[in-house]
């Protein structure tokens, strides 16, 4: 069976200079992939050629300050060597899209449109692009780090929270410490609150 190492040299090999060197880390293979517009055709390689026909997850990284903006971030896996790769790409603020991979495989179609939920990442090619947690015409990204911890307020009173839901200090912040999790419990403070 290739190791996940064996299989980022593969795609290093077809690609050339699109793929930097891997990079290890706790045992995990990672790639950085130069260019955004083919990352649609690396992941379908990944997937024909190298047998990844799992992708775990496709998440996003908002690395706000910081050009380029987001990282996104594809964790594959083959069912049949049992290899593990990731494969990273980054985008910036102003493009802030890349073409989707859900004709790679068809579970990045709800990946892809949390990560639009929650970062704003819009996915060109995407079938059904639309929002799968916030309801629609919701004007904000929750996830983004400029996003406030306590929440912005709503246009919508029917539909949501009018005012921002307070955090610190909240009925459902943890506190640091303590000489148990029973202890760190928010709940346990605040008895009066069950």
């Amino acid at each position: 069976m290739p190791t996940a190492l064996e299989l980022a040299g593969q795609l290093r090999e077809k690609f050339g200079e699109l793929i930097a060197e891997p990079r290890e880390f706790r045992g995990e293979i990672s790639l950085q992939i130069a260019d955004a517009a083919r990352i649609t055709e690396v992941c379908q390689f990944a997937r024909t050629a190298l047998g990844f026909d799992y992708l775990i997850d496709l998440s996003s990284v908002d690395n706000y300050g910081s050009d380029p903006r987001w990282t996104v971030v594809y964790e594959l896996s083959g069912l049949a060597h049992g290899a593990h790769l990731r494969l990273r790409v980054d985008i910036s603020e102003e493009k802030s899209e890349l073409p989707t991979v859900s004709g790679v495989w068809p579970t990045a179609d709800w990946h892809e449109r949390e990560a639009y939920d929650m970062m704003g990442i819009r996915f060109q090619g995407h079938p059904d692009l639309r929002r799968i947690l916030m309801w629609e015409g919701y004007p904000y990204f929750p996830l983004r780090k400029d996003f406030p911890l306590a929440g912005k307020t709503t246009d919508l009173p029917e539909v949501a929270f009018t005012r921002p839901a307070p955090l610190e200090g909240g009925p459902f912040v943890t506190i640091a410490g303590g000489r148990d999790a029973t202890a760190r419990e928010p709940r346990v403070r605040n008895p009066e609150e069950k």
